[in-house]
């Protein structure tokens, strides 16, 4: 069978019917995920392409569950005797596995399913040459050098692109299926300062951008953004302790609402492993700030027609209006808490069971009233019309922070369970409501909880950056930097 023309929804009701031919068994379920992918990804060094890679690939993951014991197993092939391979074994491991009454498939719950293939897809991908991929990565390998006398290396510009087939089918009725595809181009730059009092200091910046499809993707863009990320921290010192007010860079904002949203999985909550288990109906944010996971978001790189079951993605609502309304669950983790799949089901490909996971994280909201929250009045106030702010009017609202454009060791340094929160972190001071010395080598630190309740402000930049959460600037009264 050829990977790139077989129909994953052919495919996946075949393996289906093959289980209920073979074996009719009441007391036995079976899923069928079906996916294949084509990737791209070039690599230029100095104008010359350094890395060439294209790959179909396709696989199937099979889950069959009897008298409540999952057995799960999967193959990188479609091949049809590879296929029947699969499901034999997956349904050798189910008589091997231990019984769990809260294992079962979805039944299409009636939501209907979001019209967005269109937007998500992009059909004239496979007609993008080549030659054409590797020209955009040289341009911008190009581009990026002559920006700027301090440029003294782009040691890698890439290309990379993927487009995405999958279909879910069960003998629960469920029969789903999508398509995506997704471009990216990149650099990474290293600047040198020669001259003034950082003379000799060197720093590094990457920059990006993000697309549907190759036509779209913006040259100019990201070799501005990765110059502009390595050329203000030149100069960067170790700042002084104390306690001060925190401004978050979209994509450390991004990384934030990620860590956040892992602690509102209703399966980690049941496990008595997230901060916030128990206090759902209690005011975990101010009021004027909300959170959603919202895949049906075509401008989200995680929107999804249907979820890793086959379930219609939805708009589903965290946090309201500062209180907590709850979290989200796949099938396992709804039965586990005694309710329902919320269609938030994600997989990391064929080879991986579903478990509950959010798309598209998005603040949503604002704060009217800075004034004196941040300890300098001035700028311009945010209006019932407008309650998001420029990033620049966050600034001129900040007698003393710092404005954070990078972290480090959020593995390491951010607790689930207690929410404990404690990053090493790169930036620029502000003072006075404007953006001053460049400073490294220090580290801030909170605690999720009180972090979200002590947001004072949310920029007007909302940004969908690669993962599961969209960045925006962000603004917190007050944290703890350690340096000097």
């Amino acid at each position: 069978m050829d990977v790139r023309t077989a129909d994953m929804v052919d495919i996946a009701a075949k393996v289906c019917g093959w289980a209920q031919q073979s074996c009719p068994q009441e007391n036995e379920d079976v899923e069928v995920y079906a996916l294949r992918s084509h990737e791209t990804s070039v690599r230029v060094f100095e104008g010359e392409v350094e890395q060439l890679s294209s790959a179909f690939t396709g696989g199937v993951g099979i889950r069959v569950i009897k008298d409540g014991r999952l057995g799960f197993a999967y193959a990188g092939s479609l091949e049809e005797p590879i296929l029947k391979s699969t499901l034999n074994q997956a349904r050798d491991n189910a008589n091997f596995s231990t019984q769990n009454e809260y294992v079962a498939l979805p039944v299409a719950d009636g939501v209907p399913p979001a019209d967005l293939d269109s937007e998500l897809c992009y059909p004239g991908l496979d007609e993008f040459s080549t030659g054409d991929k590797i020209a955009l990565a040289i341009d911008l390998d190009q581009t990026v050098r002559k920006l700027d006398t301090r440029v003294v290396q782009v040691p890698a510009t890439d290309y990379e692109d993927t487009k995405v087939e999958y279909a879910i089918v069960s003998s629960k009725g469920i029969a789903s299926s999508g398509r995506h595809t997704f471009c990216d181009l990149s650099t990474y730059v290293l600047v040198r300062d020669d001259s003034g009092k950082g003379k000799g200091d060197m720093q590094t910046g990457v920059g990006f951008c993000l697309a549907r499809h190759p036509k779209a993707l913006q040259v100019d863009k990201a070799a501005n953004d990765a110059l502009e990320r390595a050329v203000c921290l030149l100069g960067a010192t170790k700042p002084s302790s104390g306690q001060l007010t925190v401004v978050f860079d979209p994509r450390v904002t991004s990384v934030i609402l990620s860590v956040l949203a892992g602690m509102l999985s209703g399966e980690v909550a049941q496990k008595g492993r997230s901060p916030f288990q128990n206090h759902v109906g209690e005011k975990i944010a101010p009021g004027e700030i909300s959170i959603v996971d919202d895949p049906t978001n075509s401008s989200s790189w995680g929107a999804s027609i249907y979820d890793a079951e086959g379930l219609a993605c939805r708009r589903n609502l965290l946090i309201d209006q500062g209180v907590l309304k709850g979290f989200y669950y796949d099938t396992y983790a709804g039965n586990l808490a005694g309710t329902t799949s919320t269609a938030s089901a994600v997989r990391g490909g064929y080879a991986t069971t579903p478990q509950a996971g959010c798309r598209a994280v998005l603040l949503e909201g604002g704060i009217r009233d800075l004034t004196g929250v941040m300890g300098l009045e001035g700028g311009k106030d945010a209006t019932a019309e407008s309650i998001f702010l420029d990033q620049a009017d966050i600034f001129a609202k900040v007698a003393h922070g710092v404005f954070v454009r990078s972290i480090t060791g959020v593995h390491s340094g951010v607790n689930p369970v207690s929410g404990d929160f404690s990053v090493g972190i790169e930036g620029l001071m502000i003072r006075n409501g404007e953006l001053a010395e460049p400073i490294r080598e220090a580290t801030i630190a909170s605690t999720i909880q009180k972090m979200l309740l002590g947001i004072v402000a949310l920029g007007n930049d909302i940004e969908w950056l690669p993962g599961i959460a969209a960045g925006m600037t962000l603004a917190i009264g007050e944290m703890s930097i350690s340096g000097l």
